[in-house]
């Protein structure tokens, strides 16, 4: 006797189950991406600021502009992916 109805069922589920979570990682509003821009913003300038102590002079200053510069172009990336969901017309 072949096992394959209940295993087909579970892994139906979770299927399912993984899919549901899957939806909570996607950015789907301009909102949602400035909030999560904002959000690594913060966590860039405080890494910036260990930087400028741990490593006076110019090398601090410019591992803190990579840090920040670093928010810039992923947060240009995000925006970016925003507007070419909306165009190709995803809708989840």
């Amino acid at each position: 006797m072949r096992g394959g109805g209940s295993g087909c069922y579970v892994k139906e589920m979770l299927t399912r189950f993984a899919r549901k979570i899957g939806r909570l990682f996607v950015i789907k509003t301009k909102f949602e991406a400035f909030a999560i821009i904002y959000a690594l913003a913060l966590g860039a300038t405080e890494r910036a600021m260990v930087y400028l102590q741990h490593y006076p002079g110019w090398p601090g200053k410019l591992l803190a502009l990579c840090c920040t510069g670093a928010v810039f172009m992923g947060g240009a990336k995000i925006i970016d992916a925003i507007d070419l969901r909306a165009q190709l017309g995803y809708d989840d």
